[in-house]
């Protein structure tokens, strides 16, 4: 876990508390990508705590939420933090997503804290579970408001993202959905190539050939047009060396919306 820390650039936390959590969560969401290229690689998606941190630590990479939440929480309980995954149902065009389609951690600090580094565009520090009055963010507003069944619907800036279980729940527990994630041609992840990155300036991301980068100034758009640009840009911005281009299943770079 020392490798881990360094990973992230930071310093091992003296105890385990709420200032040390949050300065945990913004420099892995500095320093390592949501990206979902091993879809497109053909590279399996192992839900095994070993297997996570060999490819976030070991290999230099990143992941979707499983595998970044999923490592995040075994670095967390071994600084002596006390984690517990949840499983969330991610709202896209008014409707839910399936059961386990995102996993976001519950750390106790001691107080209750939503912490999520697998979610994309979303918060740069914890949230307090336990609040349900807006909570101010670098990434925006935020709220969580209970449903009738007890589940939390977790808003930003007045948009509902996703609908958290609170009961605790294992990796194998995320395993089927994760399959769906890197197979079903309705997945969002078997239909696109995203690589994002948090910076202190704001946000890049690679979504196929297309770098884009957005700070408080606005937005670029950098085309890529050739595949040794591509993996110079994975190399240089995201710190991810690859041997080869990712692709579609249809054989061609994708495109996507910028996460």
């Amino acid at each position: 876990m020392d490798e881990y820390l360094k990973r992230i650039g930071a310093a091992r936390p003296p105890r385990p508390d709420a200032e040390s959590l949050h300065e945990l969560q913004r420099r892995h969401l500095l320093t390592v990508p949501f990206e979902n290229l091993s879809i497109h690689l053909g590279e399996p998606i192992v839900l095994e705590e070993r297997a996570l941190i060999d490819k976030i630590v070991g290999r230099r990479r990143g992941g979707f939420c499983y595998e970044l939440n999923g490592a995040f929480a075994a670095l967390l309980r071994s600084l002596g933090y006390r984690v517990t995954l949840m499983a969330a149902r991610v709202f896209a065009d008014g409707s839910l997503g399936p059961p386990f389609d995102h996993m976001a951690l519950r750390v106790d600090a001691p107080d209750p804290w939503l912490v999520d580094v697998g979610f994309g565009r979303f918060t740069h520090r914890p949230l307090r579970l336990d609040l349900r009055t807006d909570q101010s963010d670098s990434g925006g507003v935020f709220r969580l408001t209970e449903t009738d069944e007890g589940d939390l619907d977790v808003l930003k800036d007045g948009e509902p993202q996703y609908r958290l279980e609170q009961r605790p729940r294992a990796l194998a527990d995320y395993e089927a959905t994760c399959w769906w994630q890197q197979t079903s041609p309705t997945s969002h992840f078997a239909r696109s190539l995203v690589c994002s990155l948090l910076t202190e300036e704001g946000r890049l991301t690679l979504t196929g050939r297309l770098l884009v980068r957005t700070t408080r100034d606005g937005r670029q758009e950098l085309p890529l047009t050739t595949d040794a640009e591509v993996l110079a840009a994975y190399r240089d911005h995201f710190g991810i060396e690859l041997d080869r281009v990712p692709v579609l299943s249809a054989g061609r770079p994708g495109h996507s919306g910028e996460v």
